[in-house]
């Protein structure tokens, strides 16, 4: 007996007003938060601030692409690089003192394989302070990035990271404990 998947029958979870929501974030994305000068990061905070998004003084590059501003909560002093991918169904919370280095992508969402309708699943991904995550970094959903972590490049995070761990490779694997100089 053969067994065939059906995404044609994938059952859309977002509300009517989440879609809506989305509309009205994509045509402010596309021709204001986009094409705004590299220089003009507050100009970019408050837009995402008009759309729910939570954010102290953080620099976000105009390339992020960011799905939906009011399930994302930035600290202070935090860094997104450029080509940075935030992709937030299920929320992404980034703490004080974090870079996300350019061609990252944190992925909050993804579907269950072994359900024919392909059902949307995922959780939140939560990154604390003081961490950095390296140039084309993966981090899957429902992970946490502890205090102090590093996330090496390219890296493919699909487990949490403990606090002040570097990890590296595909899958991300435990390289050493991160040691402050001077601390």
């Amino acid at each position: 007996m053969t067994i065939r998947t059906t995404p044609t029958r994938f059952d859309n979870p977002h509300s009517v007003g989440n879609k809506i929501l989305r509309v009205l974030w994509q045509a402010c994305y596309i021709l204001l938060f986009r094409p705004s000068p590299s220089r003009l990061g507050g100009w970019r905070r408050w837009l995402l601030r008009r759309f729910g998004a939570k954010i102290g003084r953080a620099w976000i590059h105009p390339s992020v692409t960011i799905w939906a501003p009011w399930l994302l909560e930035i600290g202070s002093d935090v860094f997104i690089d450029r080509d940075v991918f935030l992709y937030d169904p299920f929320g992404i919370t980034i703490g004080d003192r974090v870079i996300i280095s350019f061609g990252t992508n944190l992925c909050s969402a993804s579907h269950d394989y072994n359900d024919p309708s392909y059902t949307l699943i995922g959780g939140r991904i939560t990154i604390h302070s003081d961490c950095w995550i390296a140039a084309e970094a993966f981090l899957s959903p429902g992970v946490t990035i502890g205090e102090g972590a590093v996330i090496g490049a390219r890296a493919v995070v699909s487990k949490d990271v403990d606090p002040w761990s570097v990890v590296a490779g595909n899958p991300a694997r435990f390289i050493r404990k991160r040691e402050l100089r001077g601390a």
